[in-house]
């Protein structure tokens, strides 16, 4: 087998192993799809509702409109082609600009910058519309719409309440914890209120101190088993958006497919194209696994690695050697994911204090420090080993490095599952 390159920040490292040590080789199967221009594939989406009728048959002239849209942690959804042409649909359903407020679902991230929000939606769009930057603190500009079954209090930004209408876009990936990005998300983390995306994520947890972490609430995984997709959906229920558009992209963020029309249906739809296309299967799990997350930006800090090695975990066998190979210039990239890696001595403490006060940041942590609980981890980063010197990680500089060290963990006939882009791409073993 040629040599694999595997990411590394803006180079890569070279992973040089014979045929009879490679189990399985994870990279994105090719769409069965015709393909299209990324404008094409959204007017079609548009025209061709799923399970919906078309968009002029449900906006009236002088309704107010509320469309919301990503932030600029999205970037790769191409919300500079996709946004501007639902845009020009609603307004040839008589709505005028005046009367539409483009509200950007930031969950629990900061108000972006107006250079920001050219960068995401473009110059035209600013000067044409209102934009508001969702704020989920701002409990003045909250609306209480209900409590879930699984007492989840709702509370959604009130310029997505009081509108006549709502409408979403969006981008659909594999998502940690949601199981797939987009859809219901747009509105629960995306503009909700702390103490609703708290009390949701929270979901995350196993019942009962020591239990950790439920795992059903997990990539890949939007049915009823994963309780935090559907206490997310249930909530956007209250809502209900009125029209969806949701668009799927290739490894260089170009939008090759959409899908529009019911919010969950069509969200639905493109799950399974995601899934066709990023889910691969591979023989069995292993012993050994190598993931890079794909270089940058997947790799720019460890928030965002968590996504690399829950998929790594996927191909895993208990108790297997992980190889993470990220480059992480900007460090922990988060400072709860921070503090609940660096200033724990126990994963006991770890939950109490995340039971006590939930944060993606804080959980992302404490999955980090779990995982070193439950795997023999190595890390390839630029982080310095002290960092990690309260978890079981073994930090690295280099694969080589790695190689070595994981050789006097794993068997001598163990065969390695290698993911060259495990930020994107989730393992299905066979057996």
């Amino acid at each position: 087998m040629p040599a694999i390159k595997m990411p590394y920040g803006q180079t890569s490292f070279v992973l040089d192993l014979d045929d009879s040590e490679i189990s399985a080789v994870v990279r994105a199967n090719k769409p069965d799809i015709p393909p299209v221009s990324q404008a094409r594939a959204v007017r079609e989406a548009i025209g061709e509702p799923i399970c919906s009728p078309k968009l002029e048959d449900i906006l009236h002239p002088g309704e107010k409109v509320c469309l919301i849209v990503p932030d600029i942690t999205r970037l790769w959804e191409s919300t500079t082609v996709s946004t501007p042409l639902l845009l020009d649909a609603i307004n040839r359903c008589g709505i005028r600009d005046e009367d539409i407020t483009i509200l950007c679902a930031s969950g629990t991230h900061r108000k972006m910058t107006d250079d920001e929000h050219r960068k995401l939606l473009g110059d035209e769009i600013v000067r044409r519309f209102k934009i508001v930057d969702h704020q989920c603190e701002e409990t003045e500009n909250l609306k209480f719409m209900g409590t879930t079954s699984r007492n989840t209090p709702v509370y959604f930004n009130r310029h997505a309440c009081e509108a006549d209408k709502v409408i979403t876009s969006c981008g659909i990936v594999y998502h940690f914890l949601a199981g797939f990005g987009g859809g219901g998300k747009m509105l629960l983390p995306g503009i909700s209120g702390s103490e609703t995306i708290q009390h949701n994520h929270e979901l995350a947890l196993n019942p009962g101190l020591g239990e950790g972490d439920n795992p059903h609430v997990r990539a890949g995984n939007i049915g009823p088993s994963n309780p935090l997709r559907s206490d997310i959906n249930e909530a956007a229920a209250m809502l209900a958006p009125c029209f969806a558009l949701n668009v799927v992209v290739n490894d260089k963020f170009q939008i090759i497919k959409a899908f529009a029309g019911d919010w969950l249906k069509s969200h639905e739809e493109g799950c399974r194209l995601v899934a066709e296309m990023d889910g691969v299967k591979i023989p069995e799990k292993s012993d050994l696994v190598i993931a890079s997350a794909g270089g940058s930006p997947k790799d720019i800090n460890l928030y965002q690695g968590i996504k690399l090695l829950s998929n790594a975990m996927a191909a895993a066998r208990p108790g297997a050697t992980i190889i993470l190979v990220a480059q992480f210039p900007e460090g922990f990239g988060n400072k709860d994911c921070e503090t609940f890696i660096r200033d724990f001595k126990d994963m006991k403490a770890r939950e109490k204090a995340l039971r006590d006060k939930f944060s993606i940041g804080a959980f992302s942590g404490f999955l980090f420090a779990e995982a070193c609980e439950k795997y023999n981890l190595i890390l390839v980063s630029e982080m310095p080993a002290k960092d990690f010197a309260n978890t079981k990680a073994h930090p690295l500089a280099s694969l080589d490095e790695a190689l070595k060290l994981a050789k006097s963990f794993v068997p001598a006939n163990a065969r390695a599952v290698v993911m060259p882009h495990g930020a994107t791409t989730l393992p299905k073993p066979v057996k």
